[in-house]
């Protein structure tokens, strides 16, 4: 038989030009456990990248930019997936939704465009990382990482982020007692401290840049989220 990628003949179980299989398995309850065991798998997986992150989360970060991107879950798919943990939990022990929230009516682009981001934590995260990232690009202009780089930093840093948000939603949802407050404050504590614990200089201007970059990031994204929707009800308007 030849292959159906590169239609090379096949005389073993895998392509010899390729490597894709032979016979592609079925998609059944096997191959679903099988996935969800890679992507959870200890070693370059989700609870090794959770792991290394609460350890070092500056040194592990700067490794995978630098040197092995192997070990640790690419960044965009970590901040993904540990959002959609966190929305999964919020829903199951209906507890309080405080990452993001808005309570207003449906009557403005900006109530629109607030739901939507409540909606859609990986997303919204990703797009607030950017606004952090300038930040962080201004007060850290000296050290000679880019953009990019430090938007792979706040991935992994509001992934760990969603991850407390998580655990404390169900708490609160087996005890009943409210604690999304808690879980704001070491959210934020934590990514600020790896912010910090990510780039060079002494520990106290360095820490302190973080708070002042993170800060000032979400604030920029309210703005730019108030500014946007502003702009869109004119339009409509006229």
């Amino acid at each position: 038989m030849n292959c159906t990628a590169c239609n090379t003949s096949i005389n073993d179980k895998f392509c010899g030009h390729c490597g894709r299989p032979a016979h592609m398995p079925r998609v059944d309850w096997h191959y679903i456990v099988h996935e969800i065991q890679h992507v959870l798998h200890f070693e370059k997986g989700i609870l090794y990248t959770v792991k290394e992150l609460l350890r070092t989360p500056g040194k592990s970060v700067h490794t995978f930019i630098t040197a092995d991107r192997s070990r640790l879950v690419k960044p965009v798919l970590f901040v993904v997936v540990t959002s959609l943990i966190y929305s999964l939990v919020t829903h199951l022990f209906h507890t309080e939704d405080k990452y993001i929230a808005y309570y207003g009516e449906m009557k403005s682009s900006i109530a629109v465009m607030m739901s939507w981001f409540q909606a859609h934590y990986g997303y919204t995260n990703i797009i607030m990382s950017v606004f952090i990232a300038f930040w962080l690009k201004v007060f850290f202009r000296s050290q000679g990482y880019n953009f990019f780089e430090m938007i792979i930093l706040l991935c992994f840093a509001m992934g760990m982020n969603m991850l407390v948000f998580a655990i404390f939603a169900i708490f609160q949802g087996v005890t009943g007692i409210e604690t999304m407050g808690v879980a704001s404050a070491i959210g934020f504590g934590y990514s600020t401290w790896a912010i910090g614990h990510f780039f060079e200089g002494k520990p106290v201007g360095r820490y302190l840049k973080a708070v002042v970059a993170y800060i000032l990031g979400m604030i920029t994204f309210m703005f730019a989220v108030i500014a946007v929707g502003l702009l869109i009800d004119l339009t409509i308007l006229h």
